[in-house]
């Protein structure tokens, strides 16, 4: 491949910076722009992002003059190290990690302490006159390189340093003595010559090769894969390797190792929040083996060590104007910065923390939106267990991941999988957890640890991923074999019922009641930039008084989508339903309507008076009229005793509405032509309702929305009806009514002639979830046999049903919107489906001219930031 692929960094050589995300990654970028500000970082090199993309593209081999390159990197970071690799008496030691352009933690791979072999370790031991660190550095070598590169299981190599430390009386890692750690060397390597057949390598040249294809291949393994999949990351993008001097955390009682947020991740408040360990390497803290210590109190046991790290890390937050996490370590109390990167946050830190730092003039009001992705604002409007509700907790962690979760405990990352997918609610238990378990973190309502701090694997993935997280509850005993975990001489087996809190670090023993939060301060501040900033206005899917009114809570500004049928199914009308259904002519179904009609208009006129003025869109029926009969034999029996008809006559009714494609069928305007009598009850108890409103003095909009409109006949001669009806209702109530008559734009052949359904129709709200079904030909009820595989391979980009195939549906949408408004520029254009609440729809829509978008009532906060976003981009 053409072009230069590595780059140094340090010592005042470094050829990188921030802005080379793309090629170096985020870590190989941002560890050069901390050499450039002058912060201590040890020296090293980038191999970047391109030449992954190459060994994958040239059959997983390095491209030419890569060798050659590394080795010229080598000699400069020798020079500034004043160390030599793979030499007996001042050997260079090397930390090989990934760094993707976007933050994957935990997900690739990393090797510390590269360079020990039996001859190197002897001159480590000689420079720092510490023979139990030397093998400390090199059993931890061994196990990782043997489990990264090798594929040995670490399983193996972690039960012989059980068994060792239990040989020796001692819990921790630290009580080994040097002796200890030498035997154990020996026996790790016992352990690689039993497994592979062939000795652990001696070749320092050959360990680095190893690595970097190891770190190379981690890119695709499968939880890199799983992460990218869940983050909407593309999988060509490929990792770069960095290629570092190794400090040492874990030298002794000066020396250590630790992980630090700008301000506090789960929170957003404006304090130094992190963990350290003492005499341990980097692993350590994020893996959870040992409980490090929080970050205030390396304040007394290294005083000038924890001012340069305050004095650094206020220097990255107000030279990146974000929140910062880092990785440090301390040599013999010399401070080093290994990483910087822009933290992961909980939804509520992310809003806190935005809207701070607007008040502190770090960021515009425009940047803080954009620092908020609106899928995390979901995360806001999760359950929190009521405060009314009397709890006793079982045990307490740390609280590493705010929210509440029920669920029934499991054990396994594979059983959290299984059991979401048969629709039970998890919760995931582990010792600790690692990169391994991001399948079943995803599937569990929530995550409960034994050990690790609050910058653990599981606490930063659970963060991420909005997910409730208690971590390091040391009160628990996981029994893994037993499918248990103890408290004290209580048990708690696989499959009972359990309560976390993420925001004290409670468990709960069965379910506790939740309720959602209220949306203020923060919050408040930052929907209120959104609606600065956003064209698309932003309206609900709502089918009930409650719903409306959740809905105006979270600020929509009308109902995008009432659906009638939903009012149908309720108890005390479906008998009248029925009945009507089972008319044998049209005198019968009018008296069946009759029932109906003084139902529907309550309905309406409770909705309306929600609403208070704002529009309020409402879909006469649209689904096939089985949908409505009972198949059960006993409710047939009730049906027909209460009908005086026999239960033979509704089984031959039931089987004579049966339709091969009913999707495809008599539904939707179809069932208003063939049975005007049902759309002209819809119609007056829709326009009576806001009539007798009017006449109390209360402002209402109602605007009827005919469903799958596929010719304009089919439109006008319903709207005709519907005129007619406002004309009697008029008459009636003697009262203007302001009322409008549009379309469901769900169709594609609606989309190719929506300028002549324009010419009559006053508004356009394109149903996207049918929409997509009848481009694409995909059943959104069997698509799951397929899509997966669809996804995987890479046919589909992501399930056209969550975001808008913006190359089909998408240009039919853009085609409607066109036609639509030449022939009508005052039409008014919506969308009601699904996609109304995803946020890359939101972008496209906005794109495309949509005056507004509805979605469910707990996405409208979504919609807000999202249409915001896409108005600001636009710029």
């Amino acid at each position: 491949m053409a072009g230069k692929m590595v780059y140094f960094f340090g010592r005042g050589q470094t050829e990188g910076n921030a802005q080379m995300k793309d090629l170096l990654g985020g870590k190989g970028a941002n560890l050069a722009e901390m050499a450039n500000l002058g912060i201590p970082v040890p020296p090293g090199f980038t191999i970047t992002t391109e030449v992954c993309i190459s060994y994958y593209r040239n059959n997983q081999e390095w491209p030419e003059g890569l060798e050659e390159e590394i080795k010229a990197n080598m000699a400069k970071l020798e020079e500034a190290m004043g160390q030599q690799f793979g030499s007996t008496e001042n050997p260079l030691l090397l930390s090989v990690r990934s760094g993707a352009r976007v933050s994957m933690p935990g997900m690739m791979d990393t090797v510390l302490n590269l360079g020990l072999n039996d001859a190197t370790i002897q001159g480590l031991i000689a420079r720092s006159q510490n023979e139990r660190f030397a093998y400390d550095s090199y059993r931890r070598f061994i196990q990782m390189y043997s489990d990264v590169v090798l594929g040995i299981d670490h399983d193996l190599f972690e039960e012989t340093l059980a068994a060792m430390k239990e040989a020796r009386g001692v819990t921790q890692d630290t009580d080994l003595t040097a002796d200890d750690l030498k035997e154990l060397v020996a026996k790790y390597k016992e352990i690689v010559l039993s497994r592979l057949g062939k000795p652990f390598p001696e070749d320092v040249w050959e360990q680095l090769r190893g690595s970097i294809n190891a770190v190379f291949q981690s890119w695709n393994n499968p939880r890199a894969v799983k992460y990218r999949a869940l983050n909407n990351i593309p999988g060509d993008w490929g990792t770069a390797v960095n290629v570092q001097a190794m400090v040492f955390g874990n030298l002794g009682e000066t020396s250590g190792t630790g992980v630090a947020f700008t301000r506090d991740p789960g929170t957003g408040e404006k304090r130094f929040f992190g963990e350290y360990l003492i005499n341990a390497q980097g692993e350590d803290v994020v893996a959870g083996i040992r409980t490090p210590q929080p970050i205030s109190t390396l304040a007394e046991a290294m005083p000038d060590v924890y001012n340069q790290l305050v004095e650094i890390y206020q220097k990255l937050e107000n030279h990146y104007r974000d929140m910062q996490d880092l990785e440090f370590t301390i040599q013999d109390g010399q401070l080093f910065l290994l990483q910087t990167r822009n933290g992961k946050r909980t939804a509520q830190a992310a809003v806190r923390i935005a809207v701070e730092m607007v008040k502190e003039g770090l960021i515009t009001e425009k940047e803080a939106l954009l620092r908020v992705s609106p899928a995390q604002l979901d995360q806001l409007l999760h359950p929190m267990i009521d405060p009314k509700a009397k709890v006793k907790p079982l045990a307490k962690g740390l609280p590493a991941s705010p929210g509440a979760a029920v669920g029934k405990v499991v054990f396994t990352a594979e059983d959290a999988e299984k059991w979401a997918a048969n629709g039970e609610k998890v919760i995931l238990v582990r010792i600790e957890t690692s990169p391994e378990d991001i399948g079943g973190m995803h599937a569990a309502e929530g995550i409960l640890t034994a050990r690790g701090g609050m910058t653990s694997h599981a606490a930063v993935v659970a963060r991420g991923m909005g997910k409730c997280c208690v971590a390091g509850c040391a009160a628990i005993k996981v029994d893994l074999a037993e499918r248990c975990f103890y408290v004290g001489d209580q048990v708690v087996r696989e499959g009972t019922w359990l309560t976390l809190n993420g925001s004290t670090g409670e468990v709960i023993l069965g379910q506790v009641p939740l309720i959602q939060p209220e949306l203020s301060g923060d919050f408040a501040q930052l929907m209120e930039w959104a609606d600065k900033y956003r064209k698309l206005g932003v309206w609900a899917n709502a089918d009930t008084p409650g719903d409306a009114a959740t809905a105006v809570k979270f600020g929509a500004e009308g109902i995008g989508l009432c659906r009638t049928e939903h009012m149908f199914f309720a108890e005390d009308r479906i008998k009248a339903v029925r009945e009507m259904i089972l008319a044998e002519d049209t005198e019968s179904r009018a008296k069946a309507l009759q029932k109906l009609e003084p139902m529907q208009r309550g309905d309406f006129k409770d909705i309306f008076r929600v609403m208070q003025g704002l529009p309020v869109t409402i879909r006469l029926l649209d689904p096939p009229l089985h949908e409505f009969l009972p198949n059960e034999p006993q409710i047939i029996a009730d049906l027909a005793k209460s009908l005086g008809k026999t239960e033979g006559a509704i089984r031959r009714k039931v089987e004579s509405l049966h339709e091969l494609n009913p999707m495809l069928g008599h539904r939707g305007c179809r069932l208003g032509i063939t049975y005007e009598e049902i759309y002209e009850m819809q119609a007056r108890a829709i326009l009576s309702a806001a009539a007798e409103l009017k006449a109390e003095g209360i402002e209402v909009k109602p605007e009827i929305m005919i469903p799958l409109i596929g010719t304009k006949a089919e439109f006008d001669l319903l709207r005709e009806m519907i005129l007619r009806v406002a004309a009697e209702v008029k008459a009636k109530y003697n009262v203007e009514l302001n009322f409008t008559i549009g379309t469901m734009i769900e169709i594609p052949r609606a989309t190719l002639i929506a300028d002549q359904i324009a010419q009559t129709a006053e508004f356009f709200s394109f149903g996207t979830n049918d929409l997509t079904q009848m481009t694409l030909g995909y059943s959104r009820d069997d698509v799951g046999s397929f899509l997966p595989t669809y996804l995987e391979k890479g046919i589909l980009q992501a399930d056209p049903f969550s975001t808008i195939d913006q190359e089909g549906v998408g240009q039919l949408v853009r085609l409607g919107v066109e036609r639509g408004r030449k022939a009508n520029p005052k039409l008014k254009l919506g969308v009601c489906g699904e996609h109304g609440g995803d946020p890359d729809s939101i972008a496209f829509f906005h794109a495309v001219g949509l005056d507004y978008v509805s979605c469910s009532p707990y996405r409208v906060p979504v919609a807000r930031l999202a249409a915001a976003q896409a108005a600001i981009k636009e710029q």
